[in-house]
């Protein structure tokens, strides 16, 4: 049953996701600046590898928290399922930039962090899969490919955000204010959201009209192929994220590019992923999923190596913002794509347990490892070009994946059970 959708119902939908991408990409972009404040250190790769474990900390919550917040949607309702997640998200949101530093209540500091990270990790992880699935189950179906890539557009829109409050604040505060307090700032205003994403959600329609949750481990092997090859698919698209979203500090950190000009490369990446993951949703709906998800993927895997190559050869803001742009408009219009074709290709039942519970998975495993598992290779090599190698590796595999998911599109495979 398709439900009318208002705007304030879509925006409400993907508030959740922005805010995550938000609060993950600032953190990210001022991953120095918070090794700093919580982790000092007289060796600054140990201060770096320390504030980028504590962000991948919130990972290992995720599948838990998908498994429960998921199962809670199945059985009670996308609705109060994403309440509860947006709600434990913005206290951790807000928590974190409130923490007092390691020179002001000691090793509580890095505690603090950890523990926040932990919470919203598990919100997280419980967020993606009611929100997906309220998306497609209340968009036409012939527009579900545009409806779901909203989730990924409003990534890049919050990763914009973040992008220019970084470039804002590097241009208006010195490197130790920025130390100081000015990584708080651009935390604090994504917490500014939660207690207007809060009302807004409460006023969302309910999609869930089917039967009693059907428990996951009684799906049948459809299911489980499904998700096998979801993970594998979900793996290519966080580590593409996640080395794309790197390209700031890595800029910063081994390219010696000054901090302002780095975070440029931030408004390039949130401006092609909100608008080529839109593109990719709209042109599946007229084409087909499969041709929109694999050959972008194809070309992505072609561009990566001269895009480090370019980046490395000429470290100026212009080779950063090319690359930055090639990259990140291959690998967005093929992973908004593919969020919605896993969606679709599980049962209504199971759906937001396993679509959480997925992605989850996959963003813990590959996500919150990849950050730091790049910046280890590039101190333990010396080979600058290990975020590139790794990239590559995940990209290849995740092709593979992709040739084996079926098409998806209503408008290829007529009236499917939905």
């Amino acid at each position: 049953m398709t439900i009318p959708l208002r705007k304030r119902h879509l925006a409400a939908a993907v508030t959740g996701n922005a805010l995550e991408f938000y609060d993950f990409t600032t953190y990210a972009y001022f991953a120095i600046q918070i090794g700093h404040s919580f982790f000092p250190s007289h060796d600054a790769f140990i201060s770096l590898m320390a504030a980028l474990v504590t962000f991948g900390a919130g990972f290992v919550m995720r599948p838990i928290g998908a498994i429960i917040i998921g199962r809670y949607a199945d059985r009670i309702g996308r609705k109060p399922a994403m309440l509860l997640s947006f709600g434990m998200m913005g206290a951790g949101v807000l928590g974190l930039a409130i923490t007092p530093s390691y020179t002001a209540i000691g090793i509580a500091a890095p505690i603090i962090v950890v523990l926040l990270r932990l919470i919203q990790g598990f919100a997280l992880g419980g967020e993606v899969g009611p929100t997906t699935s309220f998306l497609m189950e209340a968009a036409p179906p012939e527009k579900r490919g545009l409806y779901g890539a909203l989730q990924f557009a409003s990534q890049g829109i919050s990763t914009l955000l973040a992008g220019i409050a970084g470039v804002v604040l590097a241009n208006l505060l010195n490197a130790q204010q920025l130390e100081d307090f000015g990584w708080r700032i651009a935390l604090a205003l994504g917490a500014l959201v939660v207690p207007i994403g809060l009302i807004i959600r409460r006023s969302i329609p309910e999609t869930l009209h089917a039967g009693p949750a059907l428990p996951l481990g009684r799906a049948d092997a459809r299911v489980w192929r499904t998700a096998i090859i979801g993970l594998l698919v979900i793996m290519g698209s966080t580590t593409s994220f996640y080395v794309v979203s790197f390209l700031s500090t890595y800029a910063q950190a081994y390219l010696h590019m000054k901090i302002n000009v780095s975070f440029a490369s931030t408004l390039i990446f949130g401006v092609c992923n909100a608008v080529f993951s839109l593109i990719g949703g709209a042109l599946s709906d007229r084409f087909g999923r499969r041709p929109v998800m694999i050959w972008p993927r194809v070309l992505l895997l072609a561009a990566i190596y001269p895009a480090f190559l370019l980046i490395t050869a000429q470290r100026n803001v212009f080779a950063l913002l090319v690359a930055t742009a090639g990259l990140a408009i291959l690998a967005q219009s093929s992973g908004a794509v593919s969020l919605v074709a896993i969606t679709e290709a599980l049962p209504k039942r199971v759906r937001s347990t396993a679509m959480a519970t997925v992605y989850a998975l996959g963003v813990a495993t590959f996500g919150g490892t990849t950050q730091p598992i790049v910046t280890w290779l590039i101190h333990r090599t010396g080979n600058i070009f290990a975020p590139a190698w790794w990239m590559i590796t995940t990209t290849a595999l995740c092709i593979g994946a992709l040739l084996m998911l079926e098409e998806t599109a209503p408008v290829k495979v007529g009236n499917t059970e939905f």
